[in-house]
């Protein structure tokens, strides 16, 4: 039987998620590498107390170009739908910029918890390998370090960090097959071909779906056995 994991909109692709599901979230923040269309489709839909698990939790214009403007998890904190973010980055770096994120937390409407990014993606890259927790020194001394496991190796202290998986991951990448075989373009190819491993369920975003055969095997980054379903970007619904 031929396997086929195209769909025909955004909105089919999301509709399965379901209230107080996690969710990892593509890109590195401008809107280049994230899964915009995926996103709407989501604030779309309505589901709310989630956990999202994103290098960011929405900075404003980043990334956008000219006239333009990024389209991120901020609609989603906006609609309340985000009861707590996982991220690396969560706020912009000028003090004048006010996002959605960041009214939500002052409100006590939603959680943070900060990652440092290098810990962030070995933690979901550990959990698409099926590894449960690994020791770091990225964290010492600092309030990070608080309530974790500490542990000496060859005289030296490390962290014991938890893996991450999610429920969904929603991701970008640039050309696809109908089996789900992906390849990036720039900034998409950051934290999206890790998270497509680490989730029950991988939604890819992409901007091509071309013949199977098409693909050179040795530009394939994310295998087609991780990814359970494809949107073109030419879909719009």
């Amino acid at each position: 039987m031929a396997v086929n994991k195209v769909l025909s909109s955004f909105s089919e692709a999301v509709a399965d998620i379901r209230d107080g599901a996690s969710i990892m979230l593509g890109g590195f923040g401008g809107s280049g590498g994230m899964p915009s269309s995926l996103i709407v489709a989501l604030r779309d839909l309505g589901a709310r107390d989630l956990t999202i698990i994103s290098n960011t939790a929405g900075l404003p214009g980043f990334g956008a170009k000219a006239g333009e403007e990024a389209t991120n998890m901020s609609i989603l904190f906006e609609n309340r739908q985000v009861s707590k973010a996982i991220a690396t980055f969560p706020v912009p770096r000028s003090a004048s910029v006010d996002t959605p994120f960041q009214k939500r937390l002052r409100a006590g409407e939603v959680e943070l918890e900060v990652v440092p990014q290098g810990t962030f993606v070995e933690r979901i890259r550990a959990g698409g390998a099926g590894i449960p927790a690994f020791y770091t020194p990225t964290g010492l001394g600092t309030p990070l370090a608080e309530g974790k496991e500490h542990r000496e190796f060859d005289g030296r202290h490390y962290l014991l960090e938890h893996a991450l998986r999610a429920d969904y991951a929603l991701i970008r990448a640039h050309i696809s097959d109908a089996w789900g075989n992906l390849t990036y373009k720039g900034t998409s190819r950051t934290f999206n071909p890790t998270m497509a491993t680490a989730a029950d369920v991988t939604i890819a975003e992409v901007d091509e779906i071309v013949e199977l055969g098409t693909l050179n095997p040795e530009s394939v980054v994310t295998q087609g056995i991780y990814v359970d379903r494809i949107v073109s970007r030419e879909t719009r619904s």
